[in-house]
């Protein structure tokens, strides 16, 4: 039998201890977030309790990974899942799912699956939120400690960029983020500058 609680108190344990100060957006409160927000998705999309727990797993592993490092981090969250989850109760079965699931978080988003569209968008759905901005500078903040070079202005169009490639994948964030997305993106053109596409 899986123990949920054990599991989420071993890795928020290892996330407040061993993740790097200077991540002031792949921190703790963001692999929380994600995991809220999967749920809150996955029930809007009616999925069973069960997927939700393996969401809810792979949400809590998918940005471990940084504790080793920010390049590729995915993989290191994938072999750090998959040698944790049986200790926890998890059959080989459900790790392939979550570690599918971990896979489709990563730039850029792939995902196959309904559950892997509902993960890949609980990454990313601030991207449709009031918030946008103010957890966007937390990433400029964690990007200019591997870049000092990178300007607000450079961020802005890096941003830009990523937002006109970026689509969501479920209807709930199609619905509910899309349109917001589309504000947030047209008011950082307005802000730079920059002709829209």
């Amino acid at each position: 039998m899986k123990n949920w609680q054990l599991l989420f108190d071993h890795v928020s344990k290892v996330m407040k201890e061993k993740l790097p100060a200077h991540l002031t957006y792949h921190h703790p409160e963001h692999t929380y977030y994600v995991m809220k927000t999967a749920e809150l998705i996955a029930r809007e999309e009616k999925v069973s309790e069960e997927d939700i727990l393996l969401l809810k797993t792979a949400a809590l592993y998918h940005d471990i990974g940084f504790i080793k490092g920010a390049l590729e981090h995915e993989g290191e969250s994938m072999r750090m899942a998959a040698s944790e989850l049986p200790g926890f109760g998890y059959s080989p079965e459900e790790i392939k799912i979550i570690l599918g699931l971990i896979d489709a978080t990563t730039i850029p988003q792939k995902p196959k699956t309904k559950l892997q569209k509902i993960l890949a968008d609980a990454d990313l759905e601030y991207l449709g939120t009031d918030n946008f901005k103010i957890i966007g500078d937390t990433l400029l903040k964690e990007l200019m400690h591997y870049n000092p070079e990178l300007t607000r202005e450079k961020w802005n169009f890096m941003q830009i960029a990523f937002l006109q490639k970026h689509h969501y994948h479920t209807e709930y964030c199609l619905k509910n983020r899309k349109p917001k997305k589309d504000l947030n993106l047209k008011q950082l053109i307005k802000e730079t500058g920059k002709k829209e596409k």
